[in-house]
């Protein structure tokens, strides 16, 4: 006769059985479209921890290193979601208890809990016989649950027993391995952040070249006592130095100068020195004259006209009168062109 459990009871299991040599832990429920729950076992030491990674089984561990637990899967037929067998006799001596549990996979992505699982149970069977010893019906304590461990078989002596636990876990399968020291679940350690990149140091900008001021030759000093005074100024003094002179108009040329009108000509672009009066440069240094232009001429929209070009223009307009009035006249032409006599002159 099976034993009904409520949370925190347990059933000894050689009272119950006695003989019992071998166990299947049922697992069932159910849940809506979209839910899938997966069972597992851990097998603990005395600290209540996985002995090592390998005593966890589950899904990708279907059995535990000494063979004594196995993942069977849900081909069983029945109710039952899930089942896994314990062979008693042959769990290691290390082993303290083999807890139950079972996980909804992907909850918080999915957003699921077993708010929404129904009629979750776990059962303990007789794997010889085939007979139900105990059951527990689990119930969540506040819905939020992504996990639970339902039951656990421990050792009580020489004799095993079977507790209803019932314990909820929010934070799912992780909440689980953590409590009971799994490692293969922690998630991997966060690589370490690159090391930011060597900031460069800024290139150094080259200052901006000054402008090319055109060489000039260097400053001669004027051979012998010239009295010659300065060739841009004579209230200058004395023209003490020769220079390299290019003028506006015209071409370059040596000139004598004061040495402040030296240094200048030398530091100044071209053209250096525009005479501010009138009268210079001095007397010996001439400049092309610029010729005058008539007011006459000046009104006339500057237009000149040379001595040649005005008596050309006198002797057309005589010829041309000349034709006119013959073309006028009712006498036939008599029109003589060219020709020239030794005893005059002129010509007709």
């Amino acid at each position: 006769m099976s034993v009904a459990l409520t949370k925190g009871g347990n059933v000894s299991l050689a009272r119950q059985a006695p003989g019992v040599r071998s166990v299947r832990v049922c697992l069932g429920w159910t849940a809506g479209a979209g839910y899938d729950l997966d069972a597992s076992a851990l097998l603990c030491g005395p600290s209540g921890k996985v002995l090592t990674d390998q005593h966890f089984v589950f899904f990708n561990n279907l059995q535990s290193p000494d063979g004594a637990v196995r993942h069977l899967g849900s081909g069983g037929g029945g109710e039952d979601a899930e089942r896994i067998e314990v062979r008693l006799g042959d769990v290691s001596a290390q082993v303290e208890k083999v807890a139950f549990a079972v996980a909804i996979y992907d909850a918080a992505q999915r957003r699921q809990s077993f708010g929404q699982v129904r009629r979750a149970y776990v059962r303990v069977v007789d794997a010889d016989s085939g007979t139900e010893v105990a059951r527990y019906d689990v119930t969540p304590e506040t819905g939020s649950e992504a996990a639970m461990v339902f039951g656990e078989l421990y050792r009580n002596g020489a004799d095993w027993k079977f507790r209803a636990v019932g314990q909820g876990y929010a934070s799912g399968l992780a909440g689980i391995a953590t409590d009971f020291g799994v490692d293969v679940l922690q998630p991997a350690p966060a690589a370490p952040a690159p090391a930011p990149a060597p900031v460069s140091a800024p290139v150094p900008v080259a200052p901006a070249a000054p402008p090319v001021v055109p060489a000039v030759p260097k400053t001669q000093p004027a051979t012998g006592s010239s009295p010659v005074t300065c060739f841009f100024d004579p209230t200058h003094g004395a023209g003490s130095a020769v220079v390299l002179w290019q003028p506006q108009w015209g071409v370059p040329r040596q000139v004598e100068t004061c040495a402040a009108c030296a240094q200048r000509v030398q530091t100044t672009v071209p053209p250096f020195y525009t005479p501010p009066q009138a009268g210079y440069p001095q007397q010996g240094y001439p400049q092309q004259a610029q010729p005058q232009v008539p007011a006459q001429q000046q009104e006339q929209g500057g237009r000149r006209f040379g001595t040649g070009a005005m008596i050309g223009a006198g002797a057309a307009g005589l010829v041309g009168g000349m034709l006119l009035n013959e073309a006028l006249s009712d006498d036939e032409p008599q029109v003589v062109v060219n020709n020239y006599y030794e005893d005059d002159d002129s010509f007709f």
